[in-house]
């Protein structure tokens, strides 16, 4: 199993709307390409960023599902509907990360 850890973090006074269309709009559209998303988080010292941890069963399915996401038109029009008034990302980071054997799965 593969994970990684998405860190998103907005633009000014843009937190709220990144946070509406990943609920009502990313996470639906994930469910059916295949990213897997097992936690969604607010850390408290930055609260207008958004993290989330994905799985995925191996490289290949990882590849394949953030391929289908970025080019699911879908997607492609909702991005553009909510960015009407300018990006809502200022950054993003991913980071891979490796269970720790004999450790509990996610």
């Amino acid at each position: 199993m593969i994970y990684e850890l998405k860190q998103y973090t907005p633009h000014a006074g843009k937190s709220v709307a990144l946070r509406e269309r990943f609920v009502k709009s990313t996470m639906p559209i994930f469910s059916r390409v295949g990213v897997k998303v097992v936690a969604v988080f607010t850390p408290d010292e930055s609260a207008g960023e958004l993290w989330y941890i994905t799985a995925f069963e191996s490289a290949a399915a990882r590849d394949a599902a953030w391929e289908a996401f970025s080019s699911d038109t879908e997607w492609k029009a909702v991005k553009a509907a909510s960015e009407t008034d300018g990006p809502l990302l200022a950054s993003q980071k991913s980071t891979s990360l490796g269970r720790v054997a004999g450790t509990p799965a996610l």
